[in-house]
């Protein structure tokens, strides 16, 4: 779980998407929440440049559980399609973004 967690390939779970969702929230919201005591103009700046690094995990594991169950990672950015993400059943096998992440898992 959690492997390459900033990359755009491969494949995850609905368990990791949903963590990742949950991860990715509250980092966003304790960053806010840390430059939100100051009232300087600089803070706004600062606040953006924090939560890149937490829009890029979330964008790229929304990519990820996109190509699970057969899509192309754009569709995420279609509104309520990550809700759609986080009930939707992955392909069974392999497909054309990688081997099934279920199957990978019970090998261990």
């Amino acid at each position: 779980m959690f492997k390459n967690p900033f990359s755009f390939e491969g494949r995850i779970r609905r368990t990791e998407y949903g963590l990742s969702l949950i991860i990715a929230a509250a980092g966003r919201v304790f960053i806010s929440m840390i430059l939100a005591s100051g009232t300087q103009e600089d803070l706004v700046f600062l606040n953006f440049i924090f939560q890149i690094p937490f829009l890029w995990f979330f964008w790229a594991e929304g990519a990820k559980r996109c190509h699970d169950v057969g899509m192309s990672g754009w569709y995420q950015l279609i509104p309520l399609f990550p809700l759609y993400l986080i009930f939707a059943s992955g392909e069974e096998g392999s497909n054309i973004y990688g081997e099934n992440p279920k199957v990978q898992n019970q090998n261990f």
